[in-house]
């Protein structure tokens, strides 16, 4: 029998697991490794099955809730199938704003260690996208890596590397190619066994070929840059968790054009460049934007402060707000129409109609 501490289960999981199979042995726990349409695959201790949302949940969850890739999930067979009956609670959860002008939040996956912000070194490296993404991981309570993929293509990393470095960010660096092998070892002793792991990033940056590659088989298809546009291709249609060789657990994801940011917190701690140098300012609550006596507008004037960071700043935490303003608005609309629901319903039981 396979053993859930295989697919990431530990002391977190254990704790909330309300429901023992010794209490109830109809329902049970696994873990959702891939969803096509409606047919969520798990991993459980007696191997992969197959399952789908009972109607309870189906219909009573919204959509952030519902069980994503990584959920660990309460489940009941009947007949070679699952069912989901419930989703213990996530110790955290990848998000992104909901792409195109819808407000909300789009879970990518549940329950991660690490994150790798894979990039390109052809034609994708972006460290203001880096930055973009590591303030959004960090606030989802995971810890982000960088590789740079695709090395073997430029005559010296170090520059790229030097880039990443002047973000000030606490984040391991590493850099590789999933065509010739450089750097391939040193990432692969960065994965832990237990520990779960996702790939971010855009179309075409190679993470189907690394994921390939650590895995040492033919796992995910994959496919060269477009010659028309010189952009990514799909090649990667749906999140999937797979198991690597060292124990170690890895998530692949579609590439993403838009990554918009869901932290509703505009504290400085998601920034350390800022953040270093907030406590010299001469008001607690300085917004780096405007004051006078605020030690970041002087540490940018004098040049010591990069001006690419404050710009990404300035605009993540414009993010920050207007997100945080639509959520507030779309709960009062949703407070005052279950306010007139109710009343509209309470009219209609007072007058018989």
């Amino acid at each position: 029998m396979t053993s859930l501490k295989d697919f990431g289960w530990n002391d977190f999981h254990q704790h909330n697991y309300t429901v023992r199979p010794s209490e109830d042995p109809r329902v049970l726990a696994g873990r959702v490794i891939s969803i096509q349409g409606f047919k969520h695959h798990l991993a459980t201790a007696n191997g992969e099955l197959e399952a789908e949302l009972s109607g309870r949940v189906l219909h009573d969850t919204n959509q952030e809730d519902l069980p994503k890739v990584g959920d660990w999930v309460l489940y009941s067979e009947y007949d070679q199938l699952g069912y989901i009956v419930g989703r213990l609670p996530r110790q955290n959860a990848l998000s992104r704003k909901t792409p195109g002008k819808k407000t909300g939040r789009q879970v990518l996956g549940a329950n991660i260690d690490y994150a790798c912000i894979v990039q390109g070194l052809d034609r994708d490296f972006n460290v203001m996208r880096i930055d973009r993404y590591i303030t959004q991981i960090v606030a989802c309570g995971i810890t982000p890596i960088v590789v740079l993929n695709k090395s073997d293509l430029v005559a010296d990393v170090m520059p790229h590397v030097r880039q990443v470095d002047a973000l000030k960010r606490d984040v391991r660096i590493f850099y590789c190619s999933a065509i010739s092998g450089i750097g391939i070892v040193e990432l692969q002793s960065a994965f832990e066994a237990g520990k779960t792991y996702m790939m971010i990033g855009s179309s075409g940056v190679g993470k189907s070929s690394l994921l390939n590659v650590l895995s040492r088989s033919e796992i995910q298809p994959t496919n060269t840059v477009s010659d028309f546009n010189n952009k990514g291709q799909h090649t990667t249609t749906a999140r999937e968790l797979f198991v690597l060789p060292n124990g170690s657990l890895l998530m692949d994801t579609p590439g993403m054009r838009e990554f918009g940011v869901t932290s509703e917190d505009e504290g400085e701690s998601l920034f350390p460049a800022i953040e270093e140098l907030a406590g010299k300012c001469r008001f607690s609550d300085c917004t780096h934007m405007n004051e006078s006596g605020c030690a970041v507008l002087e540490a940018l004037s004098s040049g010591s402060l990069e001006p690419s960071i404050y710009r990404s700043y300035v605009k993540l935490v414009k993010e920050q707000r207007r997100f945080s303003v639509n959520i507030e608005d779309k709960k009062r609309m949703n407070k005052q129409f279950g306010k007139m629901t109710r009343e509209a319903k309470n009219y209609r039981k007072k007058y018989k109609f």
